[in-house]
């Protein structure tokens, strides 16, 4: 038997009757084999030498590779870390040297962090993870954070299972998920250390941007966490760069689709929205070539548009709502103004505000309604900037008046014009201050607000 004590190797064999851990092999400084947990092979299964642990090491690693680290007998503290070793050849030297120092030894899998996978910690009633990084991300801001019930769900959509946690919700646990089955249990979950850590955090709401949103695309991620609180959502194939495809949401009646690009933060109205089917990949290719952009593509079915639009919290807590008769998209980009939505329109819309806000706080969305039930095509957190007619609140120096028909893209121009120059921008004409104009000029914080367009001067016909 190994000397028990404050080992870290003594810790994970320990932590591996409680679920599943990375696959490991721990040696002595003179290289005599202290635990071992192979997938296929007994706990502490005795190997007959370094070479046959570190050859059945590798092998079952879905990744074929593996790291080293190294420790004082008697300080749990790490020494040197080497990571990514693919052969016997290169493992075995190394691990001589180590132990030639009179280093305790672990040989474990590598578990790659860019797998699609997340990481994170769980404690009381929150979870908290984020992709592409160790448990430790929730050190580092970005870390998503939610009610542990609501990631579960969230998590259980994108990957189609939630992390395998101990019930004891009073215990600490770091832990990280990953696609394809590893560690010695061959699962979906590895246990990275679980502690008694005191009173667990109190409950959270969640927001975002944060770094899990930012991977699967804003709008996906946003929609997600409709889906998981019982919002009505159509149906959305979500095809992401990073992840297998998914979906979730509800059928809507109709067969028809629309595709929607899907940043990774939002950029209103700059990617393609079509109503109809495209090539996800080659769109993708189009439009963010390097990838760095565009996080996924959906793929949503489509609404029997009688009333579409967007609502929004305004800074005092009341919801602001416009909208139009049939589909929004020319609403949104500004093109079509808003127009008085009916008592029939808006008393289940704002049914639907009330039962969000009462789950998430203020928020954001755009919505169509089919007659019955009023659908959420985007949900974001958070409060707006705009109140009435005020776009972005501020003062200017001076304000440049821009006509509304000259569209998006020459509000583009104007807002990099004038950013940091202390002017202001006023739009003119009909549209709605919850349209793309509206989202871009609150996005670039410049102080904005509405005015109509002047009445055309009545011709005057020479008798």
């Amino acid at each position: 038997m190994p000397n028990l004590g404050h080992f870290k190797d003594e810790i994970l064999a320990e932590l591996s009757e409680r679920g599943n851990v990375a696959q490991f092999v721990s040696f002595s400084p003179t290289l005599e084999q202290r635990f071992a947990r192979v997938h296929g092979f007994a706990p502490d299964q005795r190997l007959e030498s370094p070479e046959a642990a570190v050859r059945a090491l590798l092998s079952a690693s879905p990744d074929h590779s593996v790291n080293i680290r190294s420790f004082e007998p008697d300080n749990p503290k790490s020494r040197e870390f080497v990571y990514g070793l693919k052969t016997v050849d290169e493992v075995l030297p190394k691990l001589s040297s180590l132990a030639a120092d009179g280093l305790t030894t672990i040989v474990n899998e590598t578990v790659d962090i860019h797998d699609g996978g997340v990481s994170g910690v769980a404690f009381g009633e929150v979870l908290e993870f984020a992709p592409e990084d160790i448990p430790r991300c929730v050190e580092k801001p970005g870390t998503a954070s939610l009610p542990r019930e609501l990631g579960n769900r969230i998590l259980s959509t994108v990957y189609g299972f939630a992390p395998e946690l101990p019930d004891n919700h009073s215990l600490r646990v770091e832990w990280s998920l990953h696609p394809l089955r590893r560690g010695f249990r061959h699962g979906h979950t590895i246990l990275w250390e679980i502690e008694d850590a005191g009173s667990p955090p109190g409950s959270v709401q969640p927001a975002w941007p944060n770094r899990f949103s930012r991977f699967l695309g804003d709008k996906a991620f946003g929609l997600l966490i409709a889906e998981a609180l019982g919002l009505p959502v159509p149906r959305t194939e979500v095809i992401p760069r990073k992840v297998a495809p998914f979906s979730f949401g509800r059928d809507t009646g109709s067969h028809e689709v629309w595709i929607r690009t899907c940043p990774t933060e939002q950029v209103p109205g700059l990617f393609t929205t079509r109503h109809g089917w495209l090539d996800p990949y080659r769109l993708m290719q189009d439009e963010d070539p390097e990838g760095t952009k565009i996080a996924s593509i959906l793929a949503q079915r489509g609404v029997e548009a009688h009333f579409s639009g967007a609502l929004v919290t305004q800074p005092d807590g009341e919801p602001l709502v416009e909208g139009v008769s049939g589909t929004g998209d020319a609403f949104m980009a500004g093109k079509r103004g808003p127009e008085e939505l009916p008592a029939d329109v808006l008393t289940p819309l704002l049914d639907l505000y009330r039962r969000a806000r009462g789950l998430i706080g203020p928020m954001r969305c755009e919505w169509v309604y089919d007659g019955t039930t009023v659908w959420l095509v985007q949900f974001h957190s958070g409060a707006s900037t705009t109140a009435g007619r005020v776009i972005y609140p501020g003062e200017a120096e001076t304000y440049r008046h821009f006509p509304v028909g000259d569209g998006i893209d020459a509000l583009r121009r104007l807002i990099e014009e004038v950013r940091g120059t202390g002017e202001g921008v006023v739009l003119v004409g009909r549209v709605g201050v919850t349209s793309h104009l509206g989202d871009i000029l609150r996005r670039a914080q410049i102080p904005s607000r509405l005015e109509d367009a002047p009445a055309p001067a009545e011709s005057v016909v020479a008798s």
